[in-house]
């Protein structure tokens, strides 16, 4: 009775302050995206001349809002990637990229410009189309790597070193083709800080798709990552097939992280500091959680993404740097806020 009693009044505040925070997040969402459809490089004027000009049209319809969008479906994709990595590797400061995502599609994006860098005839095939493809082969190889040095995903700790043995080398790879080949330097730079300014609709109908469908297996299998954060005996005993769940796990992290560095770049903090947040306002189970993240991420690049475009209109500053600043601060107030409460409490 006296365990009802505390459930019947603690359940209230947790399920209004759920629906409270899944509100303001749309809410922002819906705000930041009339706002990133306002923004460019010439200011307001394309969306005051939209009904008297087809050239104001054509800079929100096809430029203004794909990007917007974009910019939070891989967001939404690397807070859900984030989500999921903390809850597998039952450790806070796991990223998307633990896996070697990153380092591998950094190559695929090198070798690429390396072997189609020098024809007048490949930019625009490259950047459309090549270099998407070349990032999320070598994500994904680069997760399948990880997979086979570690032998599976039985061992936790085991994944873990794989993951960063197989990122530093990948990393040293591309950075031996880049200085072997001085010509990339520029192309790579771009991507390595990571940028929406190419992302179309075409690119965003892609994301939305692998969105659903990575929502969708995760929040099916957010059980094993409540019975994880219990420990890995406890979630046998509850009867959760560990091996097979957490490689479908595995699966959603590569492929949501690999879909977003493909159209994007490499965007940091962004699938660190989402979960970070929501936990920091919302305690409640990863059926929640992961939802709740691809909202947070998917606000957080796309108001990074109006600042990086509104700073020094009309140039803009790399995204990736703007989410790295941002999100390292935010991290960095956490961690100095944790500090005071244990002193306190001490």
């Amino acid at each position: 009775m006296t365990l009802r009693l505390q459930e019947a009044v603690t359940a209230p505040p947790t399920v209004c302050r759920l629906t409270g925070l899944t509100g303001a997040l749309l809410l922002a969402s819906l705000a930041l995206l009339a706002l990133g459809a306002s923004v460019g490089s010439t200011g307001l004027d394309a969306l005051w001349r939209l009904g008297q000009d087809d050239v104001a049209w054509q800079i929100v319809w096809d430029i203004r809002l794909p990007r917007s969008l974009g910019a939070w479906l891989a967001g939404a994709l690397l807070g859900l990637a984030g989500a999921v990595a903390q809850g597998v590797f039952r450790n806070p400061l796991a990223d998307p990229f633990l896996l070697g995502s990153a380092s591998g599609a950094s190559l695929g994006v090198a070798l690429l410009l390396t072997v189609l860098g020098g024809s007048p005839f490949a930019s625009a095939w490259v950047f459309r189309l090549g270099l998407t493809g070349a990032a999320f082969a070598g994500a994904v190889l680069a997760v399948l790597l990880t997979l086979v040095l570690a032998a599976g995903v039985q061992q936790t700790l085991r994944l873990l070193l794989a993951g960063v043995i197989v990122g530093v080398v990948l990393g040293a790879c591309t950075s031996l083709v880049t200085l072997m080949n001085p010509d990339t330097l520029q192309a790579m730079q771009a991507f390595t800080l990571g940028s929406t300014g190419f992302v179309g609709w075409n690119a965003t109908g892609v994301m939305a798709v692998v969105a659903l469908l990575c929502v969708a297996v995760a929040v099916g299998l957010s059980r094993v990552l409540d019975g994880l954060t219990l420990g890995e005996t406890t979630a046998l005993s509850l009867g959760l097939r560990l091996a097979p769940m957490r490689a479908a796990l595995i699966g959603v992290l590569a492929l949501a992280t690999g879909t977003a560095v493909a159209q994007t770049g490499l965007i940091a903090f962004v699938g660190l500091a989402a979960p970070h947040l929501v936990r920091s306002l919302v305690n409640t189970t990863h059926a929640r959680l992961l939802p709740l993240s691809a909202l947070a991420g998917g606000a957080l690049l796309l108001g990074a993404d109006v600042l990086a475009r509104a700073v020094l209109a009309p140039q803009e500053l790399p995204v990736g740097v703007l989410t790295a600043v941002l999100g390292g601060s935010y991290l960095l107030w956490l961690m100095y806020r944790g500090q005071s409460r244990l002193g306190r409490g001490a």
